[in-house]
């Protein structure tokens, strides 16, 4: 069976939603002087990788019999970081925040290909040892565009990568180390993961893990940036308070279903809509823990086929012939219990929950992942996954979200 590739209405899709928090960013930072309220810095990097052998077709099951073991790729970022010394680095730890652009290789590029990414990135310190030494983390979220996917005649080993375009993401620790007023040295380890979000077939993605090094410019730092105050600004007592978060999402998916012991895709695309209703506490500034009640329609919840090929679709080639149930065979409701980490822009959300109303496919645990962007005080963009069983791939949760009876405190950028 020969896949499409990604439709352009697809493609248009991703990148308007991956660069429609650019603008928010820009938006939310030009109401603050920049130059007085932060740090603008440039970096480099290169992360060589070992690529984690989850599948047939890394392990060496390819067209050239031989295992993909090895990535490197090289990264040219932009951030803004709080000054040190003000109520916000107080708050969140030298928080930066940015884009950046990398170029990826697995040193197979008829098979896979090589891979740009873009993405959005946000860090801050964990721990300080020294004034100028500290342990950072850091993570990356973004779209890779430029990869060569899964095709029945010309790329049929592929069963790792099924699209052109694949969601990137990455999360890692280093050591941050000052080596003069301009320049800082990068040096730590983390974790990349490939993967189109179940919007094409197959979908098996590409892990790794692997060392970051690098060289950071930070344009207007100042001397006395490097040095610690005596007089540390106060921070305010933070209004403990339950807001309300409602999320309205959409996608679209790929379905593969087992017959026998082999699994066929489905020849289409379905469709996924949803909400989420939270009820969240906010403990304090960097956290909120609640509840949420989720409901979703999944059009390829349970679809089935016959163990028989028919021919359809006026090709005349013989395909499964793939069948929908009735529309309260996919659909549900669940509950589940979430935890949030509040940081200046941005919010990461996980879940945990069971459908307590759902039949076939739609039963069972799953869990979600998801970045909230703020675009106001009261809304925010939604980009998450719903994973089932802490294994299987469900569907991407693009959406929009509001937030109810939100006191959250204006944070000082002095």
């Amino acid at each position: 069976m020969k896949y499409k590739m990604p439709g352009y209405r697809h493609i248009t899709l991703c990148f308007i939603w991956f660069f429609l928090p650019l603008a928010s960013l820009k938006a939310q930072t030009s109401a603050a002087d920049s130059t007085r309220s932060f740090i603008h810095r440039i970096q480099v990097e290169g992360r060589p990788a070992y690529v984690i052998p989850t599948n047939p077709f890394l392990k060496g099951d390819n067209e050239r019999w031989k295992s993909i073991e090895t990535s490197f790729s090289g990264h040219l970022k932009y951030s803004f970081q709080f000054r040190p010394n003000t109520c916000a680095d107080r708050i969140y730890g030298g928080a930066y925040q940015g884009f950046g652009v990398s170029l990826n290789t697995f040193g197979d590029r008829k098979q896979l290909g090589d891979p740009m990414a873009f993405y959005l990135f946000q860090g801050a310190r964990i721990a300080r040892f020294t004034p100028r030494l500290s342990l950072n983390y850091e993570w990356n979220f973004g779209i890779s565009a430029g990869w060569q996917p899964y095709d029945n005649n010309y790329n049929s080993y592929n069963g790792a990568v099924g699209s052109r375009m694949n969601a990137y993401i990455n999360a890692g620790i280093y050591l941050n180390w000052t080596l003069s007023r301009h320049i800082d040295l990068v040096l730590g380890g983390d974790f990349t993961h490939f993967s189109n979000g179940n919007t094409k077939f197959p979908n098996a993605g590409i892990n790794m893990t692997g060392a970051k090094i690098g060289l950071t410019y930070n344009f207007n730092r100042e001397d006395i940036d490097l040095t610690r105050s005596f007089s540390q600004p106060a921070i305010p007592r933070f209004p403990r308070h339950i807001s309300y978060d409602l999320v309205l999402f959409g996608s679209w998916r790929r379905k593969g279903v087992f017959l026998g012991e082999k699994q066929i895709a489905s020849p289409g695309t379905y469709p996924v809509a949803g909400f989420n209703f939270a009820p969240m506490y906010n403990v304090g500034y960097k956290f909120r823990v609640g509840a949420s009640l989720d409901g979703v329609f999944d059009g390829s919840a349970n679809v089935y086929t016959e163990d028989y090929i028919s021919e359809y679709g006026g090709g005349g080639s013989g395909q499964y012939q793939f069948y929908k149930p009735g529309i309260q065979h996919q659909l549900a409701l669940g509950l589940s219990g979430r935890a949030e980490y509040v940081m200046p822009y941005f919010t990461i959300s996980m879940g945990m929950g069971t459908n307590v109303i759902g039949r076939g496919d739609m039963r069972g645990f799953y869990q979600i992942l998801a970045l909230k962007i703020g675009v106001t005080k009261s809304s925010f963009l939604h980009i998450g996954y719903n994973l089932q069983n802490f294994k299987t791939p469900n569907y991407l949760m693009l959406g929009l979200g509001f937030r109810f009876h939100n006191k959250y405190p204006k944070v000082r950028h002095y």
